[in-house]
């Protein structure tokens, strides 16, 4: 669309204090803002209504431990995490150390049934399409109920990818024991076909 730039978010949501709301509110209304779209209110009314919920700072408790318990058997796997560890629900692994790049590494995982993202890391001499790191998270292990006695496990399993990460036996055996994992904890309320 030439020098034109179409930004289409229709989750977005903008939080101040009174005294800045008049402002905000003319920046964004008319113009910016597209119509209310009733079925995104509904599901944020859900989402901020079970956000209220006791059961959800629960749930967010457990993916910070799993996270801290996921870097902790990184870390003990030789993996190098760039800032130690974390206090939220996202790792950061540097591969340079070990001579791999963020898209190998993805690659790699993606095969093994592991879901990363490849990420830049501080001053990364990669560019964005390749990367020196890759970025893991925990919120998806543990909807499925993963605990932090499965992150051990977890963490072996990304190690011995990384270690190996050509070597198509070592990646089917490690796919068949994420499966196996998996198997013991399937996504709640969804029947999981690998087929």
């Amino acid at each position: 669309v030439g020098s034109e730039m179409c930004i289409r978010d229709r989750g977005g949501m903008i939080l101040s204090k009174r005294d800045h709301a008049r402002a905000v509110d003319r920046g964004i209304f008319p113009g910016i803002q597209g119509g209310p779209l009733m079925h995104v209110v509904a599901g944020k009314a859900i989402c901020f209504g079970e956000a209220m919920k006791p059961e959800f700072r629960e749930y967010g408790q457990k993916v910070i431990d799993n996270a801290r318990a996921l870097g902790e058997a990184l870390k003990r796997e030789g993996l190098r995490l760039v800032t130690g560890g974390t206090d939220n629900h996202l790792l950061l692994l540097d591969l340079r150390p070990y001579g791999l790049t963020g898209d190998v590494a993805e690659s790699a995982l993606d095969q093994a049934g592991i879901t990363v993202n490849k990420n830049l890391i501080p001053y990364d001499s990669q560019p964005a399409n390749i990367t020196s790191g890759i970025r893991v998270g925990t919120p998806a292990l543990t909807s499925r109920g993963f605990g932090v006695a499965e992150m051990d496990e977890v963490g072996k399993l990304i190690a011995e990818v990384l270690r190996s990460p050509e070597d198509v036996s070592k990646l089917a055996t490690v796919r068949c024991n994420v499966r196996a994992l998996t198997d013991a904890f399937p996504v709640p309320g969804i029947p999981f076909d690998w087929s």
